[in-house]
């Protein structure tokens, strides 16, 4: 009879962790960074190789930091609520460019229209490791002093924006400092 409990309570233990695995939100894995300065860059902009884009861009504003990529299908999904912020709001909005081939990078925003006032080239993908990017799109809220507030995995939404993203914009904009 002993023999059977010690299988029956390593089951049971089982279900208990799938259980509460399957209650959990995939696209909220808690970022090691919320509460942190962003991590440290400097890469060439997608349109400019000789300009240079780091994590010091964001002090001053409260900021987006977009995660994106022109081979990635759920960017496409989120662009266009990212071209419309970025003409309806006074939020910058910045990018950076994973692991893609910069002509690509250059025409896709051609095409679908450019929401950054800069976005990086992150070709060897270094930066976004940093950052902790997980797949794109990923969306980082950045504060006045370059620390991360918020960070969405996977395309934004328009519930994401008015829910979420634009509350928290708000009051980071009245924070002092």
């Amino acid at each position: 009879m002993n023999r059977y409990l010690l299988p029956l309570g390593v089951f049971i233990g089982l279900v208990i962790l799938l259980g509460i695995g399957l209650t959990l939100n995939p696209r909220e894995v808690p970022s090691p960074f919320i509460g942190k300065p962003a991590p440290a860059f400097t890469l060439p902009t997608v349109h400019d190789a000789n300009k240079q884009f780091s994590h010091e861009d964001f002090k001053g504003q409260v900021s987006l930091f977009n995660v994106w990529a022109s081979w990635c299908v759920a960017c496409r999904e989120e662009h266009p609520l990212l071209v419309e912020l970025s003409k309806t709001s006074d939020i910058p909005i910045y990018g950076l460019n994973y692991k893609d081939k910069l002509a690509d990078a250059k025409r896709w925003l051609k095409m679908l229209g450019n929401p950054y006032l800069d976005s990086a080239s992150d070709i060897e993908g270094k930066a976004g490791f940093n950052w902790g990017v997980y797949g794109v799109p990923e969306t980082f809220l950045i504060d006045k002093k370059g620390i991360v507030r918020y960070k969405k995995i996977g395309p934004i939404t328009k519930q994401d924006l008015q829910e979420t993203i634009l509350p928290m914009i708000q009051q980071l904009r009245g924070e002092a400092g």
